[in-house]
């Protein structure tokens, strides 16, 4: 199982808006990532030994006791596996939870702290993420289809995650560049689904998208500098006014996308295709037969 260890204070600064007691669980984070590093993939809930399994009944009881002004903690609880579709979770703590193949389609996810939590494979269909923090979160795999993050704090894995028609609109999702000590914190969305995803006015700075499937998508005035696009398919996509600066563009598709104002300056262009056939008024930085 892949995953990016936790950075100590990104970390600190998401667990903070929990409960007074998050501070101390910090730590508890960290041995919780380090653990993860020798584990293999687990197929079952039942292979997450420490943490306590909760039953859909559980989670719901415990919801209902819960408001906006007192989310209910479930820190490091084990969720995976269940039918949580549909369910209001009121900015609940969710920190190093494990939701590995849980069907929360639909549910109501905003503001949570989803900081260092498992959802592998996870079925989060038109799931309101708006604002939740996500970073160092495991999404390998995930159906996000349809699901709105916008204004999430996004820095995780999601790998062969589908983000078809999703909203991922002002999502922060930039590389953090305090944590190079332990390793370039970025988002990692390779191999992803991206069809006609809302990503206009995001920051995705460093992020790697490579061999993802970006066509049709709206990335207007996006941040996507020093970003990787290696095999990416940005075919029809709108990339108006985005700074693309410093990125990788190898063997990337262009056929019919919007570049109008966009800023390639500095960029990296090998094997690219269909520039020719794409909208390239204003934009700066490329290459010079296409200008």
């Amino acid at each position: 199982m892949s995953f990016s260890r936790p950075a100590l204070r990104p970390a600190s600064s998401a667990l903070s808006r929990t409960r007074p007691s998050a501070a101390r669980r910090l730590h508890g984070i960290e041995l919780v990532m380090a653990a993860a590093a020798l584990l293999p993939r687990l197929p079952s809930a039942a292979e997450w030994p420490g943490y306590e399994k909760l039953t859909r009944e559980q989670v719901i009881a415990a919801l209902a006791k819960a408001s906006a002004s007192a989310p209910v903690d479930l820190y490091s609880k084990n969720l995976s596996g269940l039918d949580l579709s549909g369910i209001d979770f009121k900015g609940a703590n969710l920190a190093a939870a494990i939701l590995n193949r849980s069907n929360l389609a639909s549910a109501n996810l905003s503001r949570c702290n989803l900081t260092v939590s498992f959802a592998e494979g996870t079925n989060l269909t038109n799931a309101n993420l708006q604002g939740a923090m996500m970073f160092s979160m495991q999404l390998q795999g995930a159906n996000l289809k349809g699901a709105n993050l916008s204004g999430a704090r996004l820095i995780g894995d999601l790998r062969r995650a589908n983000l078809e028609q999703a909203v991922l609109a002002r999502v922060d999702g930039a590389a953090d560049m305090k944590n190079q000590s332990m390793g370039l914190m970025r988002a990692n969305i390779l191999s992803a689904n991206l069809r006609g995803a809302d990503l206009s006015g995001s920051d995705f700075s460093r992020a790697d998208f490579s061999f993802s499937d970006l066509s049709g998508a709206n990335l207007a005035g996006a941040k996507l500098n020093g970003a990787e696009f290696s095999g990416t398919d940005m075919r029809g996509a709108n990339l108006a006014g985005a700074d693309l600066s410093g990125s990788n563009f190898i063997d990337t598709d262009f056929t019919g996308a919007n570049l109008a104002d966009a800023n390639f300056t500095a960029a990296t262009f090998r094997g690219v295709r269909g520039i020719d056939r794409a909208n390239t008024r204003g934009a700066r930085g490329l290459p010079a037969r296409t200008r």
